[in-house]
C-alpha cells in the first residue's frame, strides 16, 4: 500500500482533495490516507517511514514552514490544481445578528467581511466548522455542507463556492535532479502555444 499523509480532521478539505488525487492516479484500493493534527506531524510521518507522501495546500499558513524546516529530507515530488469543497458563510439560525465571524487566514478575502465587528482567526476551515458545531462561533466561513447536514441549526448567508487551489506533494526522493520539472502537455502549455502562435 502507498501511504499518504495530510491534514485532518476527517472530512477536511485536505482529505477531500487527496481522495480526488488518488482517484485521478488510479490508486483507489492501493493507497491509504492518514490524517494529522498539523503538518509537522505529517512531515514526521514521512521522514520516519510511517507514510510515503505528504499532501499540503500551497496557501495553507504552514506551507512555507514545511518547505523551510524539512528542505533536507522532504522534497516536492508533484504539484497539481484542484477545486476545494464548496465554501460559504454559515451562521447559527438562533443568532442571525452575530457581531463576529470565524475565518481561516487564507480565506479572508473570499468575501466582504466588513459587516462583522470581530474576525476570529482559525487555523483551518475544519476548525471553523467544529467551532460552529460546538457553539463557540455564531458565524463562520466554512464548508457549505455544514448547513446542508444541519439545516435545523445553520443556514447559509452567502454562498462562495469552490476555489481552485495549488497543492504540493512531498516525498523522500528528490525528483528535480537540479533542473526544472514541468509538464509539457499541461493546459497552461496549450494556452502559451495559442498565445504565442506556436503550433503543435
Amino acid at each position: 500500500m502507498i501511504r499518504f499523509a495530510t491534514l485532518g480532521p476527517a472530512g477536511s478539505n485536505h482529505q477531500f482533495v487527496v481522495e480526488r488525487y488518488l482517484a485521478f492516479h488510479g490508486l483507489n484500493g492501493c493507497a491509504t490516507i492518514s490524517l494529522h493534527s498539523d503538518f509537522s506531524a505529517g512531515a514526521a510521518s514521512v521522514l520516519d517511514g510511517s507514510a510515503d507522501f505528504l499532501v499540503q495546500c500551497a496557501v495553507h499558513p504552514s506551507t512555507a514552514d514545511t518547505v523551510a524546516r524539512y528542505f533536507d529530507g522532504l522534497y516536492v515530488v508533484d504539484t497539481f490544481i484542484s477545486p476545494s469543497r464548496d465554501l460559504a458563510i454559515v451562521h447559527n439560525r438562533a443568532k442571525p445578528q452575530s457581531r463576529s465571524i470565524a475565518v481561516m487566514q487564507p480565506t479572508l478575502r473570499y468575501a466582504d467581511l466588513s459587516k462583522w465587528q470581530e474576525i476570529i482567526p482559525t487555523e483551518t476551515v475544519a476548525a471553523v466548522e467544529l467551532g460552529l458545531l460546538e457553539g463557540r462561533y455564531d458565524a463562520g466561513l466554512t464548508y457549505a455542507s455544514l448547513a446542508d447536514d444541519h439545516p435545523d441549526r445553520f443556514c447559509i448567508s452567502e454562498h462562495i463556492g469552490s476555489v481552485d487551489d495549488a497543492w504540493i506533494v512531498y516525498g523522500r526522493q528528490r525528483v528535480s535532479g537540479g533542473g526544472l520539472v514541468a509538464c509539457s502537455s499541461s493546459p497552461a502549455t496549450a494556452i502559451f502555444r495559442q498565445m504565442s502562435g506556436a503550433s503543435g
